[in-house]
């Protein structure tokens, strides 16, 4: 496994991605999901030049996080449980599945700062997926004013498991035109500029849709397990 390798081929059909959609590849931030790898392949990522790290579970989080404090900007990817959010407050820079009310008076109750979110949206309509319906976003935004140390950052979703790339193009596109309906509302809590979205199997049409932020494990960094203790 040679991440560097696989980063540089990462961020060459970011690139490609962009010429077709017009956008820039700096705009586009890539976070290594470490939650199947070990510390010191995560290290490698950072070595290699990423600078986001992503974890799905609050023990792996503190268990990378013991060693490696705050080299990386860390995001908190996965389903977070309310009685869970004291654990990782104080050690992530963003959580991208806000996807209730307890959850925000959570955050608002344990941050000692703004903490940057990412409302979670069901774009696919899986009942096996978390987040709202894209009916419930926009008044479930304008909700959080109650809670001022959550900003919503942007707006997060995950695309089905499949091939069919019109299907994964409307997962994206409607997030977007969800997003651009957010921002047009003006609400001092939800600059709602980002868009994460987009995994190892998809970033590129992702990003061709609007994409600012991509998850990347498997394509970027394996899948090494390593027990947490």
């Amino acid at each position: 496994m040679n991440v560097s390798a696989n980063l540089h081929e990462i961020q060459q059909k970011i690139t490609s991605a962009c010429e077709k959609s017009g956008r820039k590849p700096s705009d586009i931030k890539i976070i290594a999901v470490t939650k199947y790898v070990s510390i010191k392949r995560a290290q490698e990522a950072l070595e290699a030049g990423v600078t986001h790290l992503g974890e799905n579970r609050d023990e792996g989080l503190l268990h990378k996080w013991a060693v490696l404090e705050d080299k990386p900007i860390w995001h908190f990817i996965g389903t977070l449980q309310t009685r869970k959010v004291k654990n990782v407050i104080d050690k992530v820079d963003y959580i991208h599945s806000l996807d209730r009310l307890s959850l925000a008076a959570e955050i608002d109750k344990r941050a000692t700062k703004p903490i940057n979110c990412f409302v979670q949206v069901n774009t696919s309509g899986e009942q096996s997926k978390h987040g709202l319906t894209p009916n419930e976003a926009i008044e479930f935004v304008k909700s959080l004013k109650e809670y001022p140390r959550v900003v919503v950052a942007g707006l997060m979703t995950m695309a089905p498991n499949t091939d069919d790339e019109i299907i994964l193009r409307n997962c994206f596109r409607n997030l977007r035109k969800l997003k651009e309906a957010i921002i047009e509302l003006n609400l001092d809590n939800a600059p709602c500029q980002e868009l994460s979205m987009g995994m190892s199997n998809d970033y590129e049409i992702a990003v061709e849709e609007g994409a600012t932020i991509v998850r990347i494990g498997t394509a970027l960094v394996g899948n090494e397990t390593e027990e947490v203790n």
